[in-house]
């Protein structure tokens, strides 16, 4: 049995691989046992899989797309099934938020409110299930009538990772039942419990066995796998810019599509008229959101020159009254980071910074104690003034809770910098005047931009989410979303004479 560093316990969850709806052991036998983050225990032991679990997985798929039973279904029936999921989703959402609890380490609260999103999002997809039609063609010339029809991609690869597991798992499978496509997952091993319950929940709600399989296992392996196997017809990728880079590498021979949904270094820019104090919040909330554990965190806080005491004024005593601790308890605000090497990785940016010359307001590369628990991994939130730019702190993604204070005279020298990264992910901009909310909106090359928000304002999922540059390829929800799953098609009809 393959283990993180930690303690082992008896008392753990336990799962099999789910193939053609069956529960089914690694073809080797082998497992991984998960660690808490808080307390180092094991919490939940999983299939260690291996090329032959991982092509079993997409023969089914195959063969259950190839059949039509399920690609060709009626839009209703899958609309159904879609909404249920969600029913069932909210019904469960105390057991699904607990696991995402212990597993990623992120408060209660929060866990409970990425369920929500997630069956708002089954909600959204079951909708456009009912409007997937196409387009006729009729005045071009007299005798010729053309068809656009929309058809199912066919088998699509998941690889999804564990900082918001089930919101961005579902990001990718509602689409995909939406338009009859079959699927294999690869959830991370550090958060695999929710897709499991997911299966379950998916069965329960009508989905027909091989539309949904998940195998757990190596990146390298199980994911390399999907993505270079002639079967799958389309990949789906949530993680960092450089396995993105891999991907797109490994797809090229089989020409398969791809979306993917990668790394970001997010500005968040603030000027002089902003209601500073709903500022404040706004950047809390963008870096500091599960550990600063987010792709669209809010790194880099851009302010402007006449404004910069007066909010770090305020800004440092909030940041001081954010709470370490058990996340199972309401009042703590972050939780330890996911694993003991992402809590190396960020040490070492804030040595990093360290040595480059930015100054170092509050936090810090020591372990933070929290008392009864000992072996979390706690990182404190942490602030780095007298920032420029061209640092590291400030150009690479440390996925952390760790921000960057940058400074700018006007709106020209805010976009040079909110723009001068190979990130194009999201963005924020606080201010009363429309003219530049709108202006700097357009200017920002990124595929989200928030004004006098951050990380949400109501619309979710009707928006599309995605990057520029080296963000990701593609769009997640909206409808453009479910375009993603969506072949096009067009048939011209010669009329008889």
């Amino acid at each position: 049995m393959l283990t993180e560093q930690g303690n082992t316990t008896t008392n753990m969850r336990s799962y099999q691989n789910f193939i053609n709806g069956k529960w089914v052991s690694a073809n080797s036998g082998e497992t991984y046992e998960r660690k808490s983050p808080l307390t180092g225990k094991g919490i939940v032991q999983i299939p260690w899989s291996n090329k032959i679990d991982t092509e079993q997985a997409i023969q089914v798929a195959r063969q259950t797309f190839d059949s039509n039973s399920w690609s060709k279904s009626p839009a209703r029936i899958r609309h159904d099934i879609l909404r249920k999921t969600a029913d069932l989703l909210r019904a469960k959402a105390p057991e699904i938020a607990q696991t995402l609890c212990e597993e990623v380490g992120r408060p209660i609260g929060i866990c409970f409110g990425e369920v929500q999103i997630a069956a708002d999002v089954y909600d959204y997809f079951a909708a456009l299930a009912l409007n997937i039609h196409g387009e006729s063609t009729t005045q071009y010339v007299n005798n010729a009538i053309g068809l656009t029809m929309y058809e199912p991609v066919g088998v699509i690869g998941i690889i999804t990772p564990w900082n918001f597991p089930l919101l961005l798992v579902s990001w990718k499978i509602a689409p995909a039942i939406a338009a009859g496509c079959t699927m294999v997952i690869k959830p991370s091993e550090f958060t695999p419990s929710n897709t499991f319950i997911l299966a379950e929940i998916l069965a329960e709600a009508g989905l027909p066995e091989g539309v949904v399989n998940i195998v757990t296992g190596d990146g390298p392996i199980v994911g390399e796998c999907l993505v270079e196997s002639p079967l799958v017809d389309k990949i789906a990728f949530t993680g960092s810019t450089a396995v993105g880079k891999q991907i797109m590498a490994k797809a090229a021979p089989t020409l398969k599509r791809i979306s993917l949904e990668l790394g970001g270094k997010s500005p968040n820019i603030v000027f002089p008229d902003a209601d500073l104090a709903q500022a404040v919040s706004g950047a809390l909330f963008g870096i500091y959101l599960n550990s600063g554990q987010v792709c669209q965190a809010g790194s880099r806080l851009l302010l402007h020159e006449s404004i910069k005491d007066e909010f770090m004024h305020q800004l440092i005593p909030a940041t001081k009254t954010l709470k370490l601790g058990n996340p199972n308890d309401e009042t703590t605000t972050m939780g330890p980071v996911i694993n003991e090497r992402q809590f190396q990785r960020i040490q070492s940016y804030i040595k990093t910074g360290q040595s480059e010359g930015a100054k170092l307001l509050i936090g810090g590369s020591e372990r933070y104690q929290v008392e009864g628990f000992e072996q979390g991994l706690f990182i404190q939130p942490t602030i780095f003034d007298s920032v420029s730019n061209e640092m590291v702190i400030a150009q690479e993604e440390i996925f952390g809770p760790v921000l960057s204070v940058i400074t700018f005279k006007d709106e020209d020298e805010a976009l040079q910098i909110a723009n001068n990264t190979m990130y194009g992910l999201t963005a924020a901009v606080w201010t009363k005047n429309i003219d530049i909310a709108l202006s700097v909106a357009k200017g920002i090359r990124a595929g989200t931009v928030w004004v006098n928000t951050y990380h949400a304002s109501g619309l979710e999922p009707c928006m599309p989410y995605g990057g520029y540059k080296q963000s990701g390829i593609g769009r997640e929800v909206g409808h453009q979303g479910l375009e993603e799953y969506l072949e096009t098609k067009s048939v011209h009809i010669k009329l008889a004479e």
